[in-house]
């Protein structure tokens, strides 16, 4: 018997490719049922690789015929790719293939939505459209010509022709195979102008449907000012005649930054103040500008290998998080992406799909596009910068961009800048890298005559080898402040390399609170014994908004576990303390907000299995609601002001400003509605005139076990508008009560609307369902198998999808061992499906374990 198991690839085997590209001509003939594709590739031995037989990737291909230097050859051919006798020099491939869009659900490679023809091609999607060597250090220059029926035929690079059915496209930068694509169909453009800082003039694209032609405005406007933006930052002017955005409703993830043609899911390019959210516009903003950065920091240069993903996507993350500081405000942007790292990034690290920020190891590359490699790369950069100072960080950014341009690098490549630049060894720095893992940063202080000691003591977790790991060069930003609220000392840098570090600061008076991980200056988790009154004290005082949100947080925290263990109710201190915040007309709205919004059930899960405590959903889920009903009581006064006085009257602005306004005051409804019986929402349901007032006066009703006819209503007003829909679908999988969600969410799949393959409404009910905690984790395990149900349903069809939500299960070893046979169970259930993908099976075997 034949062991079908994929086997891993190691990134200690990474071999250069056996040959090069020179050049690359595609001819598509589009049909739905029936593309043809040929390719004509200029290849040439590659003089630096040890390998030289010659192989190419594809997958559901149908060759029609293949040629070397024009005759004709037959190549064998397996279901992963094609092998051939071919020269010893330089050499003509040519091939015809023959492929089917309509049939491709995975939406991978060529596929079709609405009736468009679409592309995503990264990781390994081109391999799906013609037989190429699909990986990411082979680059070179594409002309593509496009025939078809469709209006709108585009591709990569600048126009060279167009005429009725047929269209010419070239793209002189060499770039790799996942960055090629191809969209047509029946669309209009939203266009503008961009002159760059060299003076030259870009056209600016945004293809949609024409019903979509109204809610291009706001993207387009992103789009200019990330442009701009990266030519004032970082220096960086794009490079082509023409950037096109093409809206598509079915894709799998957020966007792609395709060279000069980037692809994205229509719910992050479509906005209007009816149908988008406060939370829409910033993360349309932030996307759009993370695609357009790619030009030069995932294009331009590019990935030597798949494991080498965080080069790319890490740094990315980190400038578009300083794009969105720039323009909505640096201190709220920090604690969101704090909150994100906690939420998301520190379970992953604490749980079985824990890696490292650049694997050594991947069996489905699909399977690590996660939190580590986004948002904890992101923060290594962050941390890079922070230790060498903003002048060392941009002139090693520009040595790296002229010493890599058009090649694909490493990490190596990327420090190798820093340390070219700054003179410093980056060796220890570099364990960021390699080392998985939440640090355990345990901090104590102590005060005596004036001089405050703190030290500090780093904690890496167990590899999961059991081999030790080493101690990592960790920023500790700390500041310190005195009794009357002053600060003694500003922000400083400490620099933990060692495993244990003590740290003097002279001239304290006595009282004085420190300040400790200001700014989240290093993605660490934070163990520092503080009292009630030293939290309330840095939570009125303290000069850092992140480390004042924190106290705040840690209030929060702390009530909600004496409520699940002990029932005991919240300190007056503590609820005092949150009141003051609130009242604090000198703090930004968005801040109060933050402050006054309890950490989700996920993270108050993970909380309690910090403390050493089996977290019980159900209780956790109760004490959630009795603080949330208890702070609505004492804080009524407060509350109703509060809401009163962010009303904003005119027309409705995406700004930060305004958008602080409505989180401030929909935040206060959310407790308001626990106590007027609705009244207040419903009112505000009925008067809003934009999404944000609307989605949050139905989200508290809902949450309070009201709201049907809202519901209905709501659902009359948007039936037609998908993105909308997708909310619908949404708020009724995260705000059912746990011992109803599941039965409510099975009967919305049955729901007429209810398009399973596609992802957005997928993730809108499947996946928030899984997000409702309380409910997914059930006792009797009907969660768990609900969500195992269409996890088997959706693989055969979408297995990226299916794989991202299976992560869901990830958390399974914190629970009770009741809970832990129920997810055993499924998990088991899942891995036994025959036929499974690659993707869902490494995903569910990896949490299994």
């Amino acid at each position: 018997m034949t062991d079908t198991t994929p086997q891993p690839l190691l990134l200690e085997n990474y071999r250069a490719p056996s040959h090069l590209i020179n050049d690359v001509t595609l001819t598509f003939h589009l049909d739905p049922d029936c593309t043809r594709v040929r390719s004509r590739i200029e290849f040439t031995p590659n003089p630096d690789s040890e390998q030289s037989d010659f192989s190419l990737d594809g997958e559901d291909l149908n060759l029609i015929w293949a040629k070397i230097d024009g005759s004709e050859v037959t190549p064998t051919v397996t279901g992963k790719g094609l092998t051939c006798l071919v020269p010893d020099g330089p050499f003509v491939w040519e091939a015809e293939v023959e492929i089917n869009p309509a049939a491709n659900t995975s939406l991978e490679g060529l596929y079709m939505s609405g009736g468009m023809y679409c592309t995503q091609c990264e990781a390994e999607g081109f391999r799906k459209i013609t037989y190429y060597p699909d990986r990411p250090d082979v680059l070179a220059p594409f002309t593509v010509r496009v025939k078809g029926d469709c209006p709108v035929l585009l591709s990569n690079g600048n126009v060279v022709m167009q005429a009725d059915g047929v269209a010419e496209w070239h793209d002189p930068w060499p770039k790799p195979s996942y960055l090629f694509a191809l969209v047509a169909g029946d669309l209009v453009a939203h266009s503008d102008t961009f002159v760059t800082m060299s003076g030259r003039s870009v056209d600016l694209n945004i293809y949609v449907h024409a019903a979509d032609i109204d809610k291009c405005d706001f993207a387009m406007q992103a789009l200019k000012t990330s442009m701009t933006w990266d030519e004032e930052t970082y220096g960086r002017e794009y490079d082509l005649d023409v950037f096109n955005i093409v809206a598509v409703s079915d894709f799998n993830s957020g966007a792609m930054e395709n060279k000069g043609l980037n692809i994205f899911n229509s719910a992050y390019v479509l906005a209007s103040p009816e149908t988008a959210t406060d939370t829409t516009y910033t993360q349309i903003e932030a996307i759009i500008a993370h695609e357009y950065f790619h030009n030069w920091t995932g294009n331009r240069i590019t990935c030597r290998d798949w494991f080498q993903l965080c080069l790319k996507e890490g740094l990315t993350v980190f400038r578009d998080q300083q794009f969105t500081g720039d323009m909505r405000g640096h201190a709220i942007k920090r604690i969101d992406d704090a909150i994100v790292m906690m939420a998301h990034q520190f379970r992953e690290d604490g749980g079985p799909l824990s890696h490292p920020v650049r694997p050594s190891s991947v069996i489905e590359i699909n399977n690590f596009y996660t939190a580590t490699v986004y948002e904890k790369g992101a923060e290594v950069i962050g941390m890079l910068k922070r230790l060498v100072g903003d002048d060392a960080y941009y002139r090693a950014c520009d040595l790296y961009f002229t010493r890599h341009d058009g090649q694909a690098a490493t990490i190596e490549d990327w420090l190798a800048a820093f340390a070219d630049t700054t003179g410093r060894d980056l060796t220890q720095f570099a364990r960021w890298y390699s080392q998985a893992g939440t640090p355990q940063i345990h901090a104590n202080c102590q005060q005596e005559d004036g001089t405050m000691t703190l030290t500090l003591r780093q904690e890496l977790p167990p590899s999961a080898d059991g081999s030790p790991k080493e101690p990592q060069v960790i920023p500790i930003a700390a500041g310190v402040i005195a009794p009357d609220g002053s600060e003694v000392i500003p922000t400083t840098t400490l620099e933990l390399n060692n495993v244990t570090q003590t740290f003097e600061f002279t001239g304290i008076p006595d009282g004085s609170a420190a300040s400790v991980l200001r700014e989240f200056s290093a993605p660490v988790a934070l163990h520092y014994d503080q009292s009630d009154a030293e939290k309330s004290h840095l939570l009125a005082y303290d000069t850092d908004p992140f480390n004042r949100w924190k106290a705040g947080r840690s209030l929060i925290e702390d009530a909600i576990f004496q409520l699940a263990t002990q029932e005991k109710s919240p300190s007056s201190e503590m609820v005092d303390a949150l009141g003051r915040v609130l009242m604090d007309d000198t703090a930004d709205p968005a801040f109060r907000a933050l402050v006054l919004t309890p950490p989700g059930l996920s993270e108050t899960i993970s909380d309690f299995a910090a403390r050493g405590t089996v977290p019980d959903p159900d209780a956790i889920y109760l004490a959630h609601d009795a603080l949330k009903t208890q702070l609505a009581q004492s804080l009524l006064d407060p509350l109703t002001r509060s809401y009163s006085a962010m009303q904003i009257s005119g027309p409705y602005t995406p700004d930060a400003s305004s958008a602080g306004q409505r989180a401030l005051g929909n935040c206060a409804l959310a407790y308001i509605s626990r106590l007027d019986g609705g009244d207040l929402a419903r009112r505000q349901f009925a008067a809003a005139d934009n999404m944000t007032q609307q989605q949050a006066a139905l989200t508290a009703l809902l949450l309070n076990g009201t709201g049907a006819p809202e519901l209905a209503r709501f659902f009359d007003q948007w039936q037609d508008d998908k993105l909308v829909l997708d909310k619908w679908f949404g708020l009724q999988a995260a705000c059912a009560a746990p011992d109803q969600a599941a039965t409510v969410v099975r009967d919305l799949t049955q729901h007429p609307l209810f398009d399973w393959k596609n992802p957005n409404r997928f993730r809108a009910l499947l996946g928030r369902f899984a997000g409702n905690v309380a409910a997914f984790h059930q006792a009797d395990g009907s969660g768990y198998e609900l969500l195992a149900d269409w996890i088997i349903k959706l693989d055969p069809a979408n297995p990226q999808t299916a794989a991202r939500v299976t992560s869901a299960f990830d958390t399974w070893t914190m629970f009770d061992s009741d809970r832990q046979v129920l997810v055993k169970s499924q998990l088991d259930r899942i891995i036994g499906t025959s036929g499974l993908s690659p993707d869902v099976s490494e995903m569910a075997s990896r949490i299994r374990g």
